[in-house]
């Protein structure tokens, strides 16, 4: 912290007096693209740690994060590290093949202690509905796909794991077409 503080005031004194000084026309060449950061095309230690060091990247999402979505986020993670790419098989319920259902009720359970029924359509009455503008990390999200009913678990950013008939354990945007077409409520099981 203390270094990101000294380089800052580096750069903002060197900007300060940078600004004053004078060139002339004929050596000022900050409208060509190659040399927009010095009137030589050369670049100082701060300008090219400027250029090249976006200050957005140092502030990650997760320091951001309550407590609560941290965990959450903590222990989907783990428990989808484990299970990714494995095969879709209906009914399944085992790393040779694990249904939609199955992924979210073994997840939920091994991860937060929380038992839910088998199958999606049950697991759709747990917990307390809410809007898809509401979605939080570990909130259930479910989707109508024929006969049967779909489901995964949230992540964030309009996301969520789950076990694709045809990929397997993934993880997917609900605004592809085919979920943001078949989606059709959520629920939250974890408080």
């Amino acid at each position: 912290m203390k270094i990101r503080a000294s380089l800052l005031t580096i750069v903002l004194f060197s900007f300060i007096f940078s600004g004053c000084a004078t060139t002339s026309t004929s050596q000022n060449n900050l409208s060509t693209p190659d040399n927009k950061y010095s009137y030589d095309g050369k670049l100082s230690q701060e300008q090219k740690h400027l250029k090249n060091h976006n200050f957005i990247d140092d502030i990650t999402y997760s320091k951001y994060m309550s407590k609560r979505d941290m965990t959450i986020n903590n222990e989907l993670f783990s428990f989808y590290n484990e299970w990714k790419g494995t095969k879709y098989r209906m009914g399944g319920y085992t790393k040779k093949g694990i249904d939609c259902s199955g992924f979210v009720q073994k997840a939920i359970l091994e991860k937060f202690d929380l038992k839910l029924p088998r199958d999606s359509r049950s697991q759709s009455l747990v917990g307390t509905t809410i809007k898809k503008s509401e979605l939080q990390m570990g909130d259930l999200v479910f989707f109508h796909t024929g006969k049967t009913k779909h489901v995964g678990i949230y992540i964030d950013n309009g996301q969520f794991m789950h076990a694709s008939t045809k990929i397997g354990v993934t993880i997917s945007k609900m605004d592809d077409d085919y979920f943001r077409n078949r989606y059709w409520k959520a629920t939250r099981v974890l408080k």
